[in-house]
């Protein structure tokens, strides 16, 4: 249900798409958005038009990250594809989050799986955290285990049952690769953090994994709040995190880019905070890449 990495592998498609020549367009529910419109133009590929109210967070994320490629939202993909076609002449689709969308055709299914807990306690919702049984796996075009450096022995499992199918699989790995302030654009390496007094929030559905990823930059974390996954930050929030911030003299006030998207609408906070951008790091890349393209082409 979340928390696999998505969004990052998203990002870095539609990079690597764009690169290899395509036109692609990201297609997102836009799941806390609070537009009722069929489709909804987040980015048209130069501007961002609408806010994270508006779109869901991370639509807007993504849109953000991008630069020269559309992203829509909308309940139904075959509306807002098209749209994505008429409007900006998307040769490629990409859907964030549609592996269950079953109305939509599609030319390669990349289903993501944590390594750490590739299914979970194994039972679908309510009793679990998957959305279909394990089976449904047979449906992918190809997989990529996330956090393959804290991979858990269970992933091996997901290997033998992707070689049944003749399902390639790839490991990938999170890192952190720099330090942004939102309100000025102004970056700095990861580095930065190194030995320097942290407080730290978010609001993902896998807070301990932003948490890990501070330590592994050597960031000294004096405090670290986690909220619900999408929260909506309330002033009360705002003012508490600020006030353990002063309080515990730390240097920074750090964030996922996630929620800073939710945070626009308090300036003097979005200016205090700081970024920490996650990137995704894709093991025999090239290989990953020419099967991606390959299904494209076809």
């Amino acid at each position: 249900v979340g928390a696999t990495g998505k969004t990052p592998f998203v990002i870095w498609l539609a990079r690597m798409l764009k690169r290899r020549g395509f036109r692609p367009d990201v297609l997102s529910r836009g799941y806390g958005g609070q537009s009722g419109a069929p489709v909804n133009v987040v980015s048209d590929g130069q501007t961002i038009l609408l806010s994270a109210r508006t779109a869901g967070d991370e639509p807007l994320l993504i849109a953000r990250s991008l630069q020269d490629i559309p992203v829509l939202t909308g309940p139904y993909r075959d509306w807002t594809g098209k749209a994505a076609i008429d409007r900006f002449s998307a040769d490629v689709l990409i859907c964030d989050d549609a592996f269950q969308h079953r109305r939509l055709h599609r030319d390669c299914d990349i289903l993501l799986l944590d390594a750490r807990r590739p299914f979970g306690n194994g039972h679908c919702l309510p009793r679990g955290e998957l959305r279909e049984p394990p089976r449904g796996l047979q449906r992918a075009s190809l997989l990529i285990l996330t956090r393959a450096d804290q991979m858990h022995p269970s992933s091996e499992g997901v290997r033998r049952i992707a070689a049944q199918y003749g399902i390639p699989v790839f490991s990938s790995a999170h890192r952190l690769c720099d330090l942004v302030s939102p309100a000025t654009g102004d970056r700095s390496p990861i580095q930065v953090l190194h030995q320097k007094r942290i407080c730290a929030f978010c609001g993902i559905a896998r807070p301990d994994s932003f948490q890990s990823l501070l330590e592994e930059a050597g960031a000294s974390i004096v405090s670290f709040n986690p909220f619900p996954d999408h929260y909506v930050f309330r002033p009360a929030d705002l003012d508490a995190l600020r006030r353990e911030f002063i309080r515990l003299n730390a240097d920074f006030l750090v964030t996922t880019e996630k929620d800073a998207a939710r945070l626009t609408d308090d300036p003097d906070f979005y200016r205090l905070i700081s970024v920490a951008r996650l990137d995704i790091v894709i093991d025999q890349v090239q290989r990953c890449e020419d099967f991606i393209v390959s299904r494209m082409g076809a």
